[in-house]
């Protein structure tokens, strides 16, 4: 904000979620009681007709109005409401043809973080190793040592001839001996990475080998894109690999699928051996979701399949492609992204940045280009990678409106221009 500069650096939209579940959500805050919202024009006059009572009334600040019971602005069950878990079960069947149940295998959470952290508690004790694919959303490391857990990392590296990123096999399979617990993010965050089914394979075999728990975080899992003519697909892991149900945790939110990374509503499929364990822990943790807003949850889950199937998909596309471009153009070298929003690029190439660490470049970028973006030192956790891939790499997330992109095109190719001192 001091700079002006055009926010490439943190990745949430700052366009609104669909507005049928902004509706129930209103709707929901204000009735206090559940009602249909299938019909869009119902609801809408349905809180036209509460506000007219409201203001007809002229009621003091915290009274109730035309009605004398409240449900949903109060608490929900803590593993939250049992239709909001039907409609995540419908979810998955239609989507993924997979069966969970509903009262045994899932709990509404606080965003996918607590979801993630509720799972790292809930299968990992202090002291036991969590191993974590690098580069890496953020928090995972930080929530492994919140509960006195040992983060140990392994690299993916990119392939540009194969334009994609890949891990060793080896390094991996050393990491899990010992380890409690693996955290794998697909789609990835920040590379883009769509992780394919032979490379699950792998992973699934060495975990049941080396009787490691899985927790999965999903919640780029409609936005996946086609590639070099390879139209790259979200696989479910207890889907596909069924004899891993037993050790797999799936955590999930409408955060990023809804442009509503600001309602905190996730959830997670657990074992049902880990259930119970599970569910006290989020008790403890949080309580609940936000009840009205597990309310509005029910609008999203009802939202036509085209939604998660194709719209999802094709949102960001237009987005990442412009702002590859121009990062190209001004000498970035950048790697097509296979799914999520964001381009981790090499920045080591563009003049101006060329003899700058991550942060210095990032600093530059906010203050001298007006983009800002995350230095790559933000994504690693080893030594080695510290000292190496961490110092070549810079994040952009292109999940902000096509006017703002558009304004950070023009910023960096009138700042950037390849030759320009």
């Amino acid at each position: 904000m001091q700079h002006g500069a055009v926010n490439l650096s943190q990745g949430f939209p700052n366009e609104p979620p669909p507005l049928s579940i902004r509706l129930a959500l209103a709707r929901a805050v204000l009735a206090g009681v559940p009602e249909d919202l299938t019909d869009t024009s119902a609801t809408c006059a349905s809180i036209e007709n509460m506000l007219k009572k409201i203001q007809d009334n002229d009621e003091d600040e915290g009274t109730t109005y035309s009605t004398s019971v409240d449900e949903l602005n109060q608490y929900s069950p803590p593993m939250g409401r049992s239709d909001l878990r039907a409609a995540i079960a419908a979810h998955y069947k239609r989507l993924y043809d997979y069966d969970v149940d509903p009262d045994q295998g899932i709990t509404v959470t606080l965003g996918a973080t607590e979801a993630v952290a509720s799972a790292l508690r809930t299968v990992g004790r202090p002291g036991d190793k969590a191993v974590i694919f690098e580069p890496y959303h953020e928090l995972y490391p930080s929530q492994t040592k919140i509960f006195y857990m040992e983060p140990e990392y392994v690299t993916l590296r990119e392939d540009p001839q194969a334009g994609t990123w890949a891990f060793c096999v080896d390094e991996l399979a050393v990491a899990l001996e010992g380890a409690k617990v693996l955290l794998l993010n697909t789609p990835h965050n920040p590379t883009g990475k769509v992780f394919t089914h032979d490379e699950l394979r792998i992973i699934v075999d060495l975990c049941i080998k080396h009787d490691v728990y899985i927790i999965t975080d999903e919640i780029y899992d409609g936005m996946t894109y086609e590639i070099n003519g390879t139209q790259h697909k979200h696989i479910l892991l207890p889907r596909e690999f069924p004899h891993v149900v037993d050790r797999t945790l799936v955590c999930n939110s409408v955060g990023k699928s809804a442009s509503a990374t600001g309602w905190r509503l996730g959830w997670c499929l657990m074992p049902p051996h880990l259930t119970e364990t599970y569910r006290g822990v989020h008790d403890q943790l949080v309580v609940m979701a936000p009840h009205p807003i597990q309310y509005a949850g029910l609008t999203y889950f009802d939202l036509p399949k085209e939604y998660f199937t194709r719209t999802l998909s094709t949102r960001y596309i237009d987005r990442l492609n412009t702002l590859a471009s121009s990062l190209r153009k001004v000498g970035f070298e950048v790697l097509d992204p296979e799914g999520a929003y964001y381009l981790f690029v090499k920045y080591r190439s563009v003049q101006q940045l060329s003899e700058m660490g991550p942060w210095d470049a990032s600093m530059y970028m906010v203050k001298e280009v007006g983009v800002a973006c995350v230095p790559g030192t933000n994504f690693y956790g080893s030594d080695h990678a510290m000292q190496n891939e961490a110092q070549e790499y810079l994040r952009f997330a292109a999940c902000r409106s096509v006017k703002d992109i558009e304004a950070a095109c023009e910023k960096l190719e009138a700042t950037l221009s390849k030759g320009k001192t």
